[in-house]
């Protein structure tokens, strides 16, 4: 089983930027897919970004352009750097990866958007 941190959520304004770590208990190199989601009060959880062990990459329709995930198997961590926010981003973010099957979620981190 793998144990998932994430951190770097915060209050920013319109136009700003954060980035987001997510951070594994044991190696990700053998984790094929890790992803970020998110959820916003009143929603349901909705995909963000997902990255392959082999780099290979895929966002939501509204985040493109905007937010890059990348991987560092050497440090067992995920990011997503989230440039040009919206308040409409506005959520908890969830790291997320699959393991024999079964999704894994981290604690989730919050990220507010104020206008």
């Amino acid at each position: 089983q793998v144990q998932l941190v994430e951190s770097g959520g915060g209050l920013v304004q319109a136009g700003g930027s954060l980035r987001l770590s997510c951070a594994a208990s044991r190696s990700i190199f053998s984790l094929n897919v890790m992803g970020w989601y998110r959820q916003a009060p009143g929603k349901q959880r909705e995909l963000v970004a997902v990255i392959t062990s082999g780099g290979t990459t895929n966002y939501a329709d509204s985040v493109k352009g905007r937010f890059t995930i990348s991987r560092d198997n050497a440090k067992n961590t995920v990011y997503l750097q989230m440039n040009s926010l919206k308040p409409e981003d506005t959520a908890v973010y969830y790291c997320n990866t699959l393991i024999g099957g079964s999704n894994v979620w981290g604690q989730g981190t919050q990220v507010t958007v104020s206008s």
